[in-house]
């Protein structure tokens, strides 16, 4: 039978102390709240926070359309990017910042008879990433 050294095992005994108790990273496995997309929709206009006349293709006569997205959890001040893309080319980049522990925001683009075709607006944050995608079209 093989006696371990007290000295080994004070030592394991330190380093499993530190593990549980110690607010570094490497003892703990972290777990922080991550941006969600919850809502996202084009629509006609956003009033008092809701959007309004949601749809897939909108009347250049109706002047603009909106972009409107809902974030729950929010776990810190984060920008967001709405990219507008008309006919596969990037055409407005809009940032927004949110704001904990819950955000909603839109954007809007002003419509004239060059934008009629198809569109996708990307919902991406700050690094790149895409949170969404919506597709819609401008008609006569």
């Amino acid at each position: 039978m093989m006696r371990s050294h007290p000295l080994i095992a004070f030592s394991f005994c330190v380093f499993l102390f530190l593990c549980l108790h110690s607010s570094s990273s490497w003892c703990q496995t972290p777990s922080p709240e991550k941006l969600t997309l919850v809502q996202c929709s084009v629509c006609e206009e956003v009033k008092d926070g809701d959007p309004q006349n949601l749809g897939i293709a909108f009347s250049v006569s109706a002047g603009k359309v909106a972009c409107f997205s809902a974030f729950d959890p929010v776990p810190r001040k984060t920008v967001i990017y709405h990219n507008w893309f008309r006919k596969g080319e990037l055409n407005t980049k809009i940032r927004l910042v949110l704001q904990p522990p819950r955000w909603s925001t839109y954007s809007t683009i002003q419509l004239r008879e060059i934008d009629k075709g198809p569109w996708r607006i990307e919902i991406t944050d700050q690094e790149g990433q895409v949170l969404g995608v919506l597709r819609f079209s401008i008609t006569d």
